[in-house]
Parts: C-alpha cells; structure tokens; sequence
C-alpha cells in the first residue's frame, strides 16, 4: 500500500513549482517532516517535507519538471510489512542501479574513496608506531623475539613489509597476537585512532542527508579540505562553499603558527573560483529575477539621487548602546535599523515614494512594508517587514536579522516576500561605497545604504571651523521618474538625512 505526496500550496499567488533536485531515491527510506525534495517558485526555494513515514517507492516528477501546485510528486509505501520493505528495498536495489546518471545517487557512491584516504591514512598512522616500538623489539629486533617466541617470525616476518609498504596495517594487526603485553598497547592505539577517524563517515560527503553539490565538492578537492572534518552550516548542516574555504583558511592558520611576522610578506591574491572556464544552467530564481529587472528597466524610467550622511552622532549611540543592547535584546545594534527606521518613517511624511502605479492611478498603501535586500546563494531575495513604521530598534534588528537568517536556510513562506511598497538595501555590507540600485514593479522606489566609512571633515566648533574625523554614508534612491519627480526624491533624502545627524534614537530604542 503506498500513499502519494503532491506539490502543496507555497503562497497564496504560488500556482507552480520547478523540481530543483530530489534529496530522497528509489528505495530510500524517509521519516515524518523529513525533506523529500527541493521545489522552486517564482517567490522562494523551499524543501518539501514528506507528510508520512515509509519507503519512497516511485519518483513522479523529474528534477527541472514544472508542475502545478496539487500534482503528485512521489509514491511512498507505508513500509510496514517486512515482505514488502523488502520487496521495496530489492526494487530500490534495481532502481538505483538504473540510476547511475543521477546526480545524487553519484554523491551517495562517490564517499567511497574518501574513506580509503583515511585508510591510508590509518595505514600511514600505525608506522610511526611501528617505528617506535622498533627499539623494544617489534620490527627490526625479530631476530631476538625469535627465541623467547617463536610464532612472532612467522605470523610477522620482517620481508613482506619492506616490500610492500602498504601491507604494514596487517602485520600490527596480526603481531599484537602473540606479543605479552607491549604489543597490544600500539595495537590499542591505531585502533581507538581508527575509531575516531570513522566518526565521520556517515556524513563524509558533508551532510546527513548524503548529499554535496558537484561544485562544492570540487572546490574541496581544489582547497585540499576533507569533506569528512568540515561542519556544515547550511539547511540540514549540509556543506556550503564557504564552509570549505573556511576550513581551507583555518588549515592555513595552524601552519602559519609562529611565524606571523612572514605572513604579511606576499601579496594580495584573488582566490580563483571553481566556477572558472565552466557553465551552468540558470536556476529558477534567477530566471525569475532576470526577467523582473528587465521588464522593471524598459516599463519604468528609473534614475537615481545621492547623498551624503554624517552619521557620527548614530556612531557614537550605537557605540555606547550596543552592549547593552544585546545583553537585552538578544541582538547585534548594526548601523541597518538605524537607516531602517529613519527610512520607514520618512516615508509617512513623503507617501509618493511608497507609491505603486495603477493603470493611470497612483495608490498610496497604508501601511509602509519595507522589503530588505538579502544576498544569498541562490541568488537576492527580498523578504518584507510589514508596518515597519511603528518599529523601534529592537523590533527592527531582530526582524531583519530573523529574515535573513531564514531566507539563507530556505526556511521562509512564500508570502513573506509579497506585499513590499519599498525596499531597502545594504550594498555597503560587502564594501560599496554606493550604488544605482533597480527598482522592481510593482514599487517605485528603492534605497541603498553604503559602507560607513571615516574620513576628515570640516565641522563647526564654537563657530569656528575646524578638521575632524567624522563618519560618513552614503544614500542612493533610485525612483520611478513617472510619478516620483527629483525634488520628491530630494525631499525625501533630506528628511532621512536629518534625521540620522539629529541622532536622537534614545526613546527608539525599544527597552
């Protein structure tokens, strides 16, 4: 008896979803909420949990297969007689022998040689110690064990391990027999070493749910980085690119130990990525993007204003709060609520930059949903702080940081990315000092916040002018140039910038 899992409904405007990539084969047995496979929409990419526990019997929907929503994906048996799992089990046999192409049924092979490296390895490890316990009498002094123990020579002779190096991990094996009692102490040792260095096999290929992307894996071999040792931070602890070069930077630091004052020497040098003299297929999403801005671009006539900010006073509150901040709230004070909160509430005072066109009507929202940019690997979403003009600090830094957290785990509902009137984007956190974002329909209007950088000024002191150190953003608003004129545009960065160099966010501090 077997029980189809169909595509649910991932929002409320989700009519389809795109199989990216099956994380359970034919035969393979799945528990309760465990993750079947990966569906992409036009909205977000999500797992998809298995309603019931059993033996996943028949793939229906092939990976980059779109369907609608209600569609079966997958037969899964209820497994609960022995014939029949059995009879599964032979099936998947079959099955994933048919299977050699697919991709994650490679992945689920490709471990092997992974753990005959660290047989060699194990092999490699026992010679020191054989080494060491030469001068008792295990190797080279076989000559004098011969007399007080005769089988030693026979069980071990000295010959075949000169010959074949690699045949050393037996003799131990076979020479802490006979030996009293100093032979099974080196024995004892390979062995708990042996344990500890198959700990990780079940999740050698970097993830409990067997599976490492092809890229991720090559970039591992390339770092020389032992999938097996790495821990994963991505959903279901599986192995991200930047877990490996994190792992490959922390192998390089143990080396560079005592000499520190060498390491500044070279220069600085570009990591070559793996992606290099490669192709890809676009992924949904970014198809989706891709069509979104071009169709934003040659819809609308988008241009941009800048300004500069001091945002000293901002600097100086967030240095004397931020302590304190996260003893209560729980979260980092970053520059970005600040931005976000004198951005939110600008915007009730300038409504048209909040503004969507309607045919040949301009609709002013309630309420101010501001989206927030976040970078991840699939490629930018925007999830939406809804009503994010009646937050304080506190409200906001925990709701973009629980955001962008979610969005990079692939945990957010697809309705959390709809209903944004304006966006805000933090093109500083990767070093920019500012740039023209695009605006994406149905909004007008889009904010970009710069790196916060220090630099001289010259400022008012007791009315007279002098030099000091001052900090300094940079604001960037890209608008519909329909209905949002320049001076709108103007009056709407002043009104921000006013309100950050005033930075008087005591009583928004939400504590």
């Amino acid at each position: 008896m077997s029980e189809s899992v169909n595509l649910p409904a991932l929002g409320e405007s989700v009519t389809e979803g795109t199989v990216t990539r099956w994380l359970k084969n034919v035969g393979d047995r799945v528990e309760v909420d465990e993750p079947l496979l990966e569906v992409s929409t036009d909205k977000v990419d999500t797992e998809i949990p298995s309603p019931v526990a059993g033996v996943v019997e028949e793939i229906l929907v092939q990976e980059d297969e779109t369907v609608e929503v209600g569609t079966a994906l997958v037969k899964i048996g209820d497994g609960s007689g022995s014939g029949d799992q059995g009879g599964s089990d032979e099936g998947a046999a079959d099955s994933a022998a048919d299977q050699g192409a697919d991709e994650a049924q490679a992945d689920a092979t490709e471990p092997e040689p992974a753990p005959s490296t660290e047989q060699q390895e194990e092999q490699k490890a026992p010679e020191p110690q054989q080494a060491e316990p030469a001068p008792g009498g295990q190797t080279q002094p076989a000559a004098p064990q011969a007399p007080s123990a005769p089988p030693v020579p026979q069980a071990a002779p000295v010959p075949p391990p000169a010959a074949a190096p690699p045949a050393a991990v037996p003799a131990p094996a076979a020479a802490p027999a006979p030996a009293p009692a100093a032979a099974p102490a080196p024995a004892a040792a390979p062995a708990a070493s042996g344990q500890s260095a198959a700990v990780p096999n079940p999740t050698q290929d970097g993830s409990a749910s067997g599976y490492v992307t092809p890229l991720v894996r090559k970039l591992a071999n390339e770092q020389g980085v032992d999938l097996a040792t790495v821990a994963g931070s991505g959903v279901g602890g599986r192995i991200r690119k930047e877990d490996v070069l994190a792992a490959a930077a922390a192998a390089v630091k143990p080396a560079a130990g005592g000499q520190t004052a060498a390491a500044p020497a070279g220069p600085f040098v570009a990591e070559v990525s793996p992606l290099r003299g490669t192709r890809e297929k676009m992924t949904r999403l970014r198809k989706v993007v891709a069509e979104r801005a071009v169709q934003s671009m040659t819809s609308t006539a988008q241009l941009t204003s800048v300004v500069e900010v001091d945002v000293t006073k901002v600097a100086q509150f967030r240095d004397a709060h931020k302590a304190e901040f996260l003893e209560k709230t729980g979260s980092k004070l970053s520059f970005m609520p600040f931005f976000a909160l004198a951005a939110s509430e600008a915007l009730k005072a300038h409504p048209k930059i909040n503004s969507t066109v309607d045919g040949e009507e301009i609709v002013y929202p309630e309420t101010e949903n501001v989206s927030i940019a976040v970078d991840t690997e699939r490629g930018l979403l925007t999830p939406v702080i809804k009503d994010a003009a009646s937050l304080n600090l506190a409200q906001f830094s925990q709701s973009i940081a629980d955001l962008a957290e979610r969005t990079r785990n692939n945990q957010l509902k697809p309705d959390e990315l709809a209903g944004g009137t304006f966006t805000l984007t933090n093109t500083g956190s990767r070093g920019a000092l500012f740039d023209t974002p695009v605006v994406f329909l149905p909004q007008s209007a889009i904010l970009g916040t710069g790196i916060v950088t220090k630099r001289p000024a010259v400022v008012k002191v007791d009315g007279q002018e002098a030099i000091a150190i001052r900090s300094f953003v940079y604001l960037a608003l890209s608008y519909d140039h329909r209905i949002i004129d320049g001076a709108d545009a103007s009056r709407y960065l002043v009104a921000v910038k006013k309100r950050l160099e005033e930075g008087n966010f005591g009583p928004n501090l939400g504590y």
